[in-house]
């Protein structure tokens, strides 16, 4: 433990981070498209090339509000295959270069590049020569982060977008990062800067003249202690080459146009059917289902239930995420709804929980449950085999609920 404290002596941690992917993706396949403005995705922008974000666009965003800011934009469907392809290309590049590599989604990474100075040259000159591969390779343009840590690696390469490679040199830390907008820091979104501007911080520099104990004061103890300590550059995370995800999620935009209870219950079923088989598939338990829900007037919540006893049986993931939204449903009603995502958290392995004897036939939500784990199986291999719409529910037909994005292994 002590080991992972040790400072580093120099910037040798890489974030690499591939720029505007799927669109970036599309003006490659297609040269009519470099150079102008792109938009990936119509009901809701998934990606914008850089062309189009100059013009104000972001994602996600409404399709028609994007178009609005910029009327050229082109857009494409999405193609998620050519997505998976091209990110399994640029992870074969990172492979190449170190074998400590981080995936932290399908478009970027943490590389630790520390002791390659004799083989491969300094941090700076590595990260070079990987944009060049991405490039050359892969046809691609990617921003490099270089720093100490993972988090100011990841500050570098956002500041230094796009196609572009910055480097925080060790000792110049707190000169980089305390100039930068408080919106730069993990953790800070719309509502924390808020916060924070009302009580006259907009910078990093500004949270670190504030002081630990006023940030707690101000924002909470963990809250408060966290963005302290990133705002004077501490962060002693090694890169982890075999971290699995915390967590499994997914989530739908359901667009501005009014959304019946039923077609807002039938997305619910096609993500808990997705997210299920992908935590069987990975071999793993869920203590936490977490439901996410957008208003049409684009507040957030989020309600959460956890469970007595770990599960992977989607009648169990089911019923709670069902319970959730019934839960939710007035203000749904209120409000209306533009998107709804769910999450599986406190994600532990199968073969380290000690599952309970089923004497009953009810699981840990108090729903009847019979051979839910054969059934899910059965249905999982038919699946794979023939297909995901080989088999549906019937509140599913004639439904189109979107492919699925790419991601990293689960």
């Amino acid at each position: 433990m002590r080991i992972e404290q040790v400072e580093r002596m120099e910037a040798s941690i890489l974030h690499a981070d591939l720029d505007s992917f799927y669109a970036s993706v599309e003006q490659r396949d297609h040269p009519a498209l470099r150079g102008r403005p792109v938009l990936v995705g119509s009901g809701v922008v998934l990606a914008a090339s850089y062309e189009a974000k100059a013009a104000g666009v972001r994602s996600p965003m409404p399709g028609h509000e994007a178009r609005a800011l910029c009327p050229t934009a082109i857009t494409m469907p999405p193609r998620f295959d050519a997505y998976v392809e091209a990110s399994r290309a640029v992870f074969d590049v990172f492979g190449d270069v170190t074998p400590l590599v981080e995936g932290i989604s399908v478009d970027e990474a943490f590389l630790d590049v520390g002791g390659m100075r004799k083989i491969s040259g300094t941090p700076v000159e590595i990260a070079a020569r990987l944009r060049e591969r991405v490039r050359t390779d892969v046809g691609l343009p990617i921003t490099v982060g270089v720093a100490r840590s993972k988090f100011l690696a990841k500050v570098a390469s956002a500041v230094g977008k796009p196609d572009g490679l910055l480097e925080v040199p060790a000792g110049g830390e707190l000169a980089f990062l305390h100039p930068l907008p408080v919106r730069r820091l993990w953790g800070v979104g719309e509502k924390t800067e808020a916060r924070l501007r009302d009580a006259g911080i907009s910078t990093v520099g500004q949270i670190a003249q504030f002081g630990e104990r006023g940030m707690r004061s101000l924002l909470g103890s963990g809250s408060g202690r966290h963005l302290f300590a990133l705002s004077m550059a501490r962060d002693p995370r090694r890169v982890e080459t075999r971290r699995r995800r915390s967590s499994i999620g997914a989530q739908r935009a359901l667009g501005r146009r009014i959304k019946s209870e039923s077609d807002i219950e039938a997305t619910l079923l096609a993500i808990v059917d997705r997210l299920s088989a992908r935590l069987r598939g990975a071999d793993r338990l869920t203590r936490t289902v977490v439901l996410r829900l957008r208003f049409h007037d684009f507040d957030q919540v989020t309600r959460s239930r956890s469970l007595r006893e770990p599960t992977d049986s989607t009648d169990v993931v089911l019923a709670v995420a069902r319970g959730l939204l019934d839960e939710a449903m007035p203000m749904v009603r209120d409000r209306g709804c533009t998107l709804i995502g769910l999450s599986l958290t406190n994600l532990e392995d199968h073969g380290a929980v000690q599952l309970a004897i089923p004497f009953d036939s009810r699981g840990s939500s108090g729903v009847e449950i019979h051979h839910s784990a054969d059934l899910d199986l059965a249905v999982d291999s038919l699946r794979g085999k023939f297909g995901r719409d080989a088999l549906t529910r019937g509140a599913l037909l004639h439904r189109d609920h979107g492919p699925d994005a790419p991601m990293l292994p689960d």
